[in-house]
């Protein structure tokens, strides 16, 4: 872990209660979520939650001929057959980022915040690694958050889930672009229906228009969400 560089870090404008660790996409750093941050800060509705915006390490990325950029796991191709998908994902990059994020987690725990204190979320990649790093935690948390994403290491994923299960009953927000040409539409709703099939409290929603970004209106729904996950204890 002491390879890697520190999070940003945007501390809480009151008394600190609660935690939002969140992930940027594929070729972002924790920068490029700042300003959503600072919309939310400014509202004044999440004054008690600390804002931990993790960078991804310089990797090798096939879709992008091997050079470096930063990313949570390799990724070899982005469209195309779901089942293609799946068996083409970098499972030891992508178990080593699950660490990372556990890790995160664990450092807020240790610090004092309690774990169902704690939402998980992220975009793209990072939300990816968000609903995997979330769901197989072993403490149960306030709340987990999946933008234009999907599940990772779907095929194994109950098997790898079993041993703690700790977040069967925590909320799990799924949102998705309708129009979004880089994680299909599809990708992201098959994997809800799965997380849903098992038993998962999985709530999805699709915005009209919407590419492989965030809107005004996610963003506001999020932010209720997180109000709702993490209510001011002072």
């Amino acid at each position: 872990m002491s390879t890697r560089v520190a999070p940003l870090v945007v501390p809480a404008a009151s008394r600190h209660t609660a935690t939002v660790i969140f992930a940027h996409g594929l070729g972002d750093t924790g920068h490029g979520w700042a300003s959503a941050v600072e919309n939310w800060r400014r509202r004044q509705r999440l004054d008690e939650v600390k804002f931990i915006l993790p960078h991804a390490p310089q990797i090798p990325i096939s879709l992008n001929f091997g050079m470096q950029m930063p990313g949570w796991f390799d990724i070899k191709q982005l469209g195309g057959d779901v089942d293609a998908l799946i068996r083409n994902e970098d499972a030891e990059g992508i178990k080593r980022s699950q660490q990372y994020f556990h890790h995160l987690i664990q450092q807020e725990i240790d610090a004092g915040i309690p774990a169902d204190r704690i939402v998980l979320g992220g975009f793209s990649q990072g939300g990816a690694m968000s609903l995997l790093a979330g769901l197989t935690c072993t403490n149960k948390l306030g709340g987990i958050i999946g933008l234009s994403s999907w599940l990772l290491l779907s095929k194994t994923f109950a098997d790898i889930v079993k041993p703690t299960d700790a977040n069967r009953k925590t909320p799990v927000m799924m949102f998705h672009g309708e129009e979004d040409p880089l994680v299909p539409l599809e990708r992201g709703k098959k994997s809800a229906d799965l997380l849903k099939e098992i038993g998962y409290d999985v709530t999805w929603r699709t915005y009209p228009d919407m590419g492989h970004s965030a809107c005004p209106e996610e963003l506001d729904e999020i932010e209720a969400f997180l109000q709702k996950q993490l209510p001011a204890k002072n």
